[in-house]
């Protein structure tokens, strides 16, 4: 059943077709009258490049604003769960959007995008605590070059499945017992229901127990228990901050063996694509060539260019939710 554990921190081993995997949980202090931090905090940092933690944050290539300002993908997808807090998107298409609490974007880079992701500290009154996992999900040779696109998962579409009092499913993407949500863009690996794409989210409540059936095809099955202590998968204790990499040819039984503690793991499995995987940073192409055309693509077109005032883009102080797409919709939760 276990196929290898390792270690986690921020950034998380995966198998194919997911490239990439963080989980970014910060404990922001009250916001300036910019968003942003006042630059007390800034002393003992790599600014522009602060990865590690330092009073309980990082503020990653951010100047002021936490997050990631302007930057370009091309091959592959994004999907960005937002569990605490706020981002605030803007990209090259002239799309925009501010998600949080509970909201996905899940971003088709295809042909070329530039987009940025800051996390503007809303709140002056209080801490401002970020927490959210970015996934990079891998494009077959036959989308790669598809036209850009996105989709919002709102929270309150995202299906949450109990199966008792002490589990509760969050359904990304996939199946889960009878309830299926497929809402990936178009081209997607995961918009095929045979691809077998599972992104779960799942926490339990004192001693419990949570199965997930055999796959149907060969798949990559990977579980990243990130939350609590006292899990178990097929008798074996796991230790708290752990990746694991799954046979799913099995049934998958976990078992947490704390009562009163809660434990929290992400599930992501999938159909390997099976072609040729060639990555420099955020291009994702399938042979060297096409890497270098695409940063000949870049140079010549800036996929787009760049029409926002400031390239890591916020959308002001008022907390609500909202996309913009290309063509000029506006987009709000209920």
């Amino acid at each position: 059943m276990i196929l290898n554990i390792q270690p986690i921190d921020l950034h998380w081993p995966t198998q194919g077709p997911f490239l990439f995997c963080a989980h970014h949980f910060d404990h922001y202090p009250k916001g300036n009258k910019n968003l942003g931090l006042d630059a007390k905090y800034f002393s003992g940092r790599s600014m522009g490049q602060d990865f590690v933690e330092k009073d309980g944050f990082r503020i990653y290539h951010g100047a002021e604003i936490p997050g990631f300002p302007v930057h370009p993908h091309r091959g592959f997808e994004t999907i960005t769960i937002v569990r605490k807090g706020y981002a605030d998107h803007a990209d090259s298409l002239g799309a925009a959007g501010r998600y949080g609490e509970g909201d996905v974007q899940w971003m088709t880079a295809g042909s070329g995008v530039q987009h940025s992701e800051m996390f503007p500290l809303l709140h002056s009154d209080k801490e401002n605590t970020t927490e959210l996992f970015q996934i990079w999900l891998n494009l077959p040779k036959i989308n790669k070059m598809v036209t850009p696109d996105f989709k919002m998962l709102w929270a309150n579409t995202i299906p949450k499945i109990s199966t008792n009092s002490k589990v509760e499913v969050s359904l990304i993407s996939g199946e889960y017992l009878e309830h299926k949500h497929y809402q990936a863009p178009k081209n997607s690996w995961a918009a095929d229901a045979n691809n077998e794409v599972n992104i779960l989210l799942v926490k339990m409540n004192d001693c419990a127990e949570f199965i997930l059936p055999k796959a149907q095809n060969n798949t990559n099955r990977s579980l990243y228990f990130f939350v609590g202590e006292g899990l178990a998968i097929d008798g074996k204790k796991i230790p708290s901050k752990s990746s694991v990499f799954l046979d799913s040819t099995q049934d998958l039984v976990v078992k947490s063996t704390i009562d009163y503690r809660v434990v929290e793991f992400l599930i992501l499995e999938a159909k390997p694509i099976n072609e040729p995987v060639i990555q420099h940073g955020p291009f994702v192409m399938n042979t060297r060539e096409e890497i270098m055309q695409t940063f000949n693509d870049y140079q010549r077109t800036q996929f787009g260019g760049w029409n926002w005032p400031r390239t890591d883009m916020i959308h002001g102080p008022l907390i609500e939710r909202f996309a913009k797409y290309p063509d000029g919709k506006i987009e709000k939760p209920d």
